[in-house]
């Protein structure tokens, strides 16, 4: 089971296939991890290691990679640890695909260290659209699973993470504005549900200056035609 350690962090991956990489980042939630990927309309790893160099991966504390949880863990952290990984990797460049919590974790890497980032595919990114509650309901499932592990954690450092995660507007950790002036290319499927709003996902298409919006993808008679268009964009921005 291939883990990486930075400190006391633990980070679970896996690497399928050769080529230019793709780092994939799970939907999920707090929860996000490789596993997740196969309850999704396809299956990216399947679809993608054939051509590239497949980077899968579970995110702090959840699926088998593990970490401390402190008062000063936010969305930060999260992107550190993926560039970290990819560091780890020896990749100095790569193409991003994330579901769900990934499109904000994506955009959050890009904003962090854009000429590392390639393009970016976001698969229904979660957003704000008077849904905040379920966000926290959300962290806090995910909380309790984790607290008869964590003894040492106290209930204030958990309050303060997940308001730290879930207080901000839009995609929660990366603003309009520098949506608006993300140069990076982004191919953005659409959203429907209270975590993934159909809201976030227009907005995000129309502020990007180089963003390319697909509303049907999930439905079997859409999905060969979404994996098409994944498999264009990503060809058309694998630097040559």
């Amino acid at each position: 089971m291939p883990i990486f350690q930075r400190d006391d962090i633990h980070l679970y991956y896996e690497e399928y296939g050769t080529g230019f990489p793709v780092l994939l980042i799970a939907p999920g939630g707090m929860r996000s991890a490789v596993s997740f990927w196969e309850r999704t309309p396809w299956n990216p790893i399947t679809h993608l290691s054939p051509h590239y160099r497949v980077i899968a991966m579970d995110q702090r504390n959840a699926g088998s990679s593990v970490a401390p949880v402190r008062a000063t863990d936010s969305w930060h952290v999260y992107t550190a640890d993926q560039l970290a990984l990819l560091d780890h990797l020896g990749v100095q460049q790569c193409h991003a695909a994330g579901m769900c919590i990934g499109g904000p974790y994506i955009m959050g890497l890009i904003q962090a260290a854009p000429q590392r980032i390639a393009s970016a595919v976001l698969l229904q990114p979660i957003g704000l659209d008077n849904n905040r509650e379920a966000f926290f309901e959300m962290f806090d499932s995910w909380a309790q699973e984790l607290k008869p592990q964590r003894p040492e954690v106290s209930p204030e450092t958990w309050e303060v993470f997940k308001t730290s995660m879930y207080s901000g507007d839009f995609l929660f950790n990366v603003s309009r504005q520098f949506v608006a002036h993300c140069q990076t290319p982004l191919l953005v499927f659409m959203g429907n549900d209270l975590y993934h709003p159909a809201s976030t996902s227009r907005e995000i298409a129309e502020l990007a200056p180089h963003a390319t919006f697909i509303e049907r993808w999930k439905e079997p008679e859409y999905q060969a035609a979404g994996k098409e268009a994944v498999e264009k964009f990503l060809l058309a921005h694998t630097p040559r």
